[in-house]
């Protein structure tokens, strides 16, 4: 399976994951954030970003993860991975200004160490998924970044979110 990350050039060649709190994950906890597209993956550097633009300094990394196992007894040389639903998630898991209710979500999976992957519902589009990876799993070797390449949106979208994030200043 094919999951896509847009990150910055510096960040492209290798995965890293810094320890930063996350939607999925509380401080100190190294997770790396994919998407089930490229598309998904741009809109939620979108919403991230806020009129921050994309130029030539952001990358997007392809990554390869083995034949998945969605149930801890699957021993077949995939990787495990704990899926979480929308409908399984209490009301306000969407909320950007607290994510309290996911972070209680992703700590527990990767505290328990069992699953290298967690699939969570995109915030910004709760059909589509995001993928969660523990670096610090014994599996994390098995994933390989296949490819990166440039990425370069159409330039009407940056100039939609800067107009967007100079709108919000001027209106506290």
């Amino acid at each position: 399976m094919l999951v896509y990350r847009i990150t910055h050039k510096k960040y492209s060649r290798k995965l890293f994951a810094p320890g930063l709190a996350g939607r999925w994950n509380g401080s100190g906890r190294k997770v790396i954030y994919c998407a089930e597209s490229i598309a998904l993956a741009f809109l939620e550097n979108m919403v991230r970003r806020q009129g921050v633009g994309f130029n030539e300094d952001f990358k997007i990394m392809i990554l390869e993860i083995p034949r998945l196992a969605a149930v801890a007894s699957a021993k077949a040389g995939g990787l495990k991975i704990q899926i979480i639903n929308p409908d399984e998630l209490p009301a306000g898991w969407r909320k950007f200004t607290d994510y309290s209710i996911c972070q209680r979500v992703g700590n527990a999976w990767y505290d328990e160490g069992i699953y290298s992957l967690l699939k969570v519902p995109s915030a910004v589009l709760p059909e589509s998924f995001n993928y969660v990876i523990n670096s610090t799993h014994p599996a994390f070797n098995k994933i390989e970044l296949v490819q990166v390449s440039d990425f370069i949106p159409d330039e009407r979208i940056e100039a939609l979110l800067k107009n967007h994030s100079t709108a919000r200043t001027a209106f506290p």
